[in-house]
């Protein structure tokens, strides 16, 4: 994790700018309107449902979307509002209001930037599965259960945020479901569920809040008994002119308040894109610069808290929509950002009309294709350690919020690896003979047999030499110490890097040895391990004659050195 050498950003519109041609154009252009289209209900149902109007979510789609593929690492991602911010952002809504948020979402763009140029987006990829999936069906839930009151019309107005005592609310008020609102939710979501039927490439959620608005419409135009919420009720006639500019307060105070929102967002934001980017490079067949998609994220997540925007990140759904209509560069990306813009310039007062019944039923198919619940049944015949850490990081997000869910999912990540690298790493021991060949692809007529001397213990550590390996070291020389040796060679050929606890409890070893007048003899140690150990001094404590790199020579000192204390 370092800033040496060039900073690695290299968004993918430049690199495609330089061979693009009408063939491209042509496609991208088509790509670009079918996603635009398709983002307009998802940029609405996610604004409305993050606690902000849908005029917040069309402007956070239209100006993330165009950072996102303009400086993003990615040739076909698609940004914008998505579901995964939802139960974030309406928690820090509750808390902090709107100031908070853009605050928030600001150091989250910052904090983005900098896992870009420290290259940390190849590491980001390395969070397990099993938690991923955890952060990711708890958020689904979540989403299904904002989404209760407006598709039952139970007409609740003041609804817990934490879910349990939120369920306990609807459970007492489920007496009160709006027949008409429950069956304008309904039809909406078998309109949603039978589209692609009719044709993959048609928007379902689209199609159901054309269909059934103009429904409702046309009922409560000819039959003054029908009426249902429509998102013109809950938030009065929508503005159609772009926001300007504004700024808001920072001071450490505000800062210190909401970093650890701000991290969540931007670690969310990093996993869920980069997570879309690898999806993305499957399908196409290209490769996506981890760094610069990071990158492109934060600036997008940068620039929209100053238009009032909501957390950006990449979207699946989206960006395969993108590439299944034929979108190969970025431009298709900045097209459907354009496109949302002249559906908001000239058709938002249309908006008014749609029910709130429809918004919450998209959002609760979202949710259900969220949820991966066939992938939650696959690891559930996966080791024990992976279920546990799935259904941690579930409950987490689900009864606590995802700011928790993330730091603990994060540090559940540190010590699985840590477990594994642990187990995977052994300490061996060898006495009278060793094969020096040993544990390589040589065939047995390459292998060489050294003698050793008797009073020589030779322990071998395959692995990485790191705290939690140094502590497993300690117990091996306690448990074979039955016979004091006069000569302890340590084989270091299968250490890839040592740390400090490791230096500290090697230098332990090598003065408790000399105080019991047992040598130590390094062997097999590669030079960048060799290059640490000097740096901290160890070879004048060892003596730089004792640090061989080969077993041979160690195996030759060692039998030497127990010669010279017999004779003695």
């Amino acid at each position: 994790m370092n800033l040496t050498g060039k900073i690695d950003f290299q968004p993918k519109l430049w690199h495609s700018l330089k061979h693009y041609d009408m063939r491209r154009l042509r496609s991208d252009l088509i790509a670009g309107i079918v996603v635009g289209i398709v983002a307009l209900p998802l940029a609405i149902a996610f604004g409305i449902a993050s606690g902000v109007s849908p005029t917040v979510g069309l402007i956070t789609a239209i100006i993330g979307g165009f950072m996102v593929s303009a400086f993003g690492g990615n040739s076909v991602q698609i940004g914008g509002p998505t579901g995964a911010f939802i139960v974030i952002v309406y928690n820090i809504i509750a808390q902090f209001g709107l100031q908070g948020l853009a605050v928030a979402t600001l150091m989250a763009g910052v904090i983005l930037v900098m896992m870009g140029l420290f290259k940390l987006g190849t590491v980001i990829k390395f969070i397990p599965y099993p938690i991923v999936v955890g952060f990711t069906a708890g958020i689904a839930l979540t989403i299904f259960s904002t989404q209760i009151n407006d598709f039952f019309g139970l007409g609740l107005t003041d609804i817990p945020g934490q879910f349990i005592p939120k369920w306990g609310v609807y459970f007492r008020n489920f007496g009160n479901i709006d027949p008409v609102t429950l069956i304008v939710g309904l039809v909406s979501v078998v309109i949603i569920v039978l589209t692609p039927k009719v044709s993959k490439k048609l928007p379902g959620a689209l199609i159901s809040i054309v269909v059934v608005t103009l429904l409702c419409y046309l009922l409560g135009t000819f039959t003054d008994s029908f009426h249902v919420d429509t998102i013109g009720d809950r938030f009065g006639v929508l503005a159609t002119d772009i926001p300007a500019v504004h700024g808001f307060d920072l001071n450490m105070a505000t800062i210190n308040m909401l970093l650890p929102s701000a991290f969540t967002i931007a670690v969310l934001g990093a996993i869920e894109s980069l997570l879309s980017a690898t999806v993305a490079d499957g399908a196409t067949g290209s490769h996506t610069n981890t760094n610069t998609e990071l990158i492109g994220q934060g600036i997008a997540n940068i620039t929209v808290p100053f238009f009032g925007g909501i957390p950006v990140t990449g979207a699946i759904a989206r960006t395969m929509t993108n590439i299944t209509n034929g979108g190969r560069t970025p431009v298709a990306g900045i097209v459907h950002a354009l496109v949302l813009l002249l559906i908001f310039i000239f058709l938002m007062p249309l908006i008014n009309y749609v029910p709130m019944a429809c918004l919450a039923a998209v959002l609760m198919v979202v949710a259900y294709n969220m949820s991966g619940w066939r992938t939650i049944a696959g690891i559930l015949r996966a080791p024990k350690s992976d279920i546990s850490v799935l259904v941690v990081t579930f409950l987490l997000t689900v009864i606590f919020d995802l700011t928790i869910a993330i730091e603990i999912g994060l540090l559940l990540a540190v010590v699985l690896f840590l477990r594994r690298v642990m187990e995977n790493t052994q300490v061996k021991v060898y006495s009278e003979q060793l094969d020096v060949a040993e544990g390589t692809d040589l065939d047995s007529s390459h292998h060489e047999l050294l003698d050793v001397a008797k009073g020589v213990q030779v322990y071998e550590i395959d692995g990485p030499f790191f705290f939690g390996v140094a502590t497993k070291f300690d117990e091996m020389m306690r448990n074979t110490l039955g016979t004091k040796p006069l000569v302890r060679i340590i084989r270091m050929r299968k250490v890839p890097f040592i740390d400090s606890t490791g230096l500290h409890n090697l230098e332990l070893l090598v003065q408790s040895s000399k105080a019991e007048g047992i040598h130590v003899v390094l062997s097999g140690v590669n030079p960048s391990v060799r290059a640490v150990l000097e740096h901290s001094g160890m070879d004048k404590i060892i003596g730089a004659d004792h640090i061989c790199d080969h077993i041979s020579k160690a195996v030759v000192m060692a039998n030497s050195l127990v010669d010279k204390l017999k004779n003695q």
